[in-house]
């Protein structure tokens, strides 16, 4: 397959899966149609890149469904003014989406080696506005806190306290949480300091990995 295959294939899936199921803010459509979601997808699955449903990515991970993916986005209302804290970067194409969208986006990978292909794909396609590190996400990153949006593409047993913390005033976060067969998908919206949470839809996600010490306890 070309580039113009993937063109194509591109636009039909903005078009048939994503606008057709409701997805009209403009900006992210534009952001859908721009970045390149077969260069995200290893080459065994890079033919199937944009069909509907999720693909493995290698190392027991997947890509999300590109509707979930942009159901997501939208629910985030992402501007440029905006700064991002994403928990999971997996393949990279969600941090991506929101690279074309937001101000800045902070990204945390548990699996080094994922997370190194993954930078290196990034800095390929020319997404320079993203910092990423390696770590156990469940705790978010301090260093940079508050975000506008926190986005996480794994799930928790429960929603993580600190990332709650980490959110900035009149901020958002979506996150699925809740056991394999049971998750949902949360929109939490903070305002006047207070906590507001929202239940969207069922999804099902891979389980958020914590890093554990020597004696099997998590850091």
């Amino acid at each position: 397959m070309n580039e113009t295959d993937y063109t194509r294939l591109r636009q039909n899936m903005v078009e048939f899966q994503i606008k057709a199921r409701g997805i009209l803010a403009e900006n992210v459509l534009e952001a859908f149609l721009k970045v390149r979601r077969h260069v995200f997808i290893p080459d065994k699955y890079r033919h199937r890149s944009y069909e509907d449903n999720p693909l493995p990515i290698g190392f027991e991970q997947t890509i999300s469904q590109p509707y979930i993916v942009a159901y997501m986005t939208e629910l985030l209302k992402p501007d440029k003014n905006l700064r991002v804290l994403e928990i999971g970067t997996g393949s990279g194409y969600q941090t991506a989406i929101l690279s074309c969208l937001c101000k800045e986006v902070y990204s945390i990978e548990m699996i080094e080696s994922l997370g190194t292909r993954t930078k290196i794909t990034l800095q390929e396609e020319g997404f320079n506005n993203i910092i990423l590190k390696t770590g156990d996400g469940y705790n978010g990153w301090k260093e940079f806190a508050p975000y506008d949006i926190i986005i996480v593409t794994c799930a928790p047993a429960k929603i993580p306290p600190l990332l709650l913390k980490q959110l900035a005033e009149n901020g958002k976060m979506i996150i699925p949480a809740g056991e394999s067969h049971r998750q949902k998908l949360y929109l939490i919206e903070k305002k006047n300091g207070k906590i507001q949470q929202t239940e969207t839809i069922g999804v099902r996600f891979v389980p958020m990995i914590r890093n554990t010490g020597r004696n099997g306890n998590v850091e």
